[in-house]
């Protein structure tokens, strides 16, 4: 498991590597890794994308893309993240600090990033200092990106390329469902199952609160102690606003801190369709013959007036 997990870690860093020369990273560290070494595959069989393992709160996205587009050609899908950029989140140091987003693709088999000289000049400005890297070497259709500075990329820009299925016989003309993740803020819960500060944090027993000791660096220590003597202490890490005092009477689970989460994940669907180019032709050739027709009959109904007027006048 270890050196799978291994090779998951050096492929993604390879993967960060080639794909640099399309775009930049800002940081070394991204949090999709984080589901790259634990999922082979990020959506699950009910539909649930990977991030809402670890992003409990469940927050809205909006997604934009084509209705539909022809093979080899470079489109755009956006995935909005809206939230308020006033508010800022606690950091794994305590601090407060801005938020971050990040965001997933599921594209059909067959669609992938876009290669750097297929990218719109105009694309290459909007996302400068976005990196954007695919899944892995087995799901290229798969696309990540985060985490980022969410105040000024609440709109994700995926470059994307259509494939051709005349050069892949597993590639129809047929329209396509596709999923789009989005989030905002850090995560309640890290892969291994360990709980982010960014939690609230409950009593582990009944009592009274017997005292509270503040540490700058390691946050809030709690001691309870309950009807029997027993005395329990609790740490609530550094940055959380405690919601309970010295002497306190609290219940078991009761929260000790305010909710610090501000972010969330949001995940929706949509439709491509993949567009023979001969079926447009053939509308195409379809809606001018009508409009000839039409035009002929027009003619034709104006020389027939014409006649009994000529008919009426003799």
């Amino acid at each position: 498991m270890a050196t799978n997990k291994f090779f998951k870690s050096l492929l993604f860093a390879l993967t960060i590597g080639i794909n640099s020369f399309g775009f930049c990273i800002q940081e070394s560290l991204a949090y999709p890794v984080f589901a790259q070494q634990s999922y082979s595959n990020p959506r699950a069989a009910n539909g649930k994308i990977a991030c809402a393992n670890c992003h409990l709160n469940q927050k809205g996205i909006e997604i934009e893309a084509p209705q539909a587009v022809l093979p080899n050609s470079v489109f755009e899908i956006e995935i909005k993240v809206p939230y308020d950029t006033t508010k800022q989140q606690i950091g794994a140091n305590g601090k407060k600090a801005d938020l971050n987003v990040g965001g997933i693709l599921i594209l059909p088999k067959g669609f992938k990033l876009a290669a750097k000289n297929q990218i719109p000049e105009e694309v290459k400005i909007k996302n400068k200092g976005v990196f954007i890297s695919p899944y892995s070497s087995e799901f290229d259709n798969i696309l990540v990106v985060g985490p980022i500075a969410g105040k000024t990329h609440q709109e994700l820009i995926f470059p994307v390329v259509a494939p051709d299925p005349e050069k892949s016989s597993e590639v129809k003309y047929l329209t396509y469902p596709f999923y789009a993740g989005g989030n905002r803020g850090r995560g309640q819960v890290y892969p291994a199952g360990d709980k982010s500060n960014v939690n609230v944090f409950a009593a582990s027993q009944s009592g009274q609160i017997s005292e509270i000791t503040v540490a700058e660096k390691t946050g809030s220590t709690i001691l309870i102690v309950n009807s029997a003597g027993t005395e329990t202490s609790q740490i609530v890490p550094a940055g959380l606003t405690l919601i309970v005092k010295k002497g306190d009477i609290v219940k078991v689970d009761q929260a000790l801190n305010s909710d610090p989460n501000v972010g969330g994940f949001g995940q929706e669907e949509s439709e491509i369709v993949l567009q023979d180019p001969i079926r447009i032709y053939g509308y195409l050739v379809f809606a001018f013959s009508i409009l000839v027709s039409q035009l002929f009959l027009v003619l034709k109904k104006k020389q027939y007036e014409k006649v009994q007027a000529a008919e009426l006048n003799f």
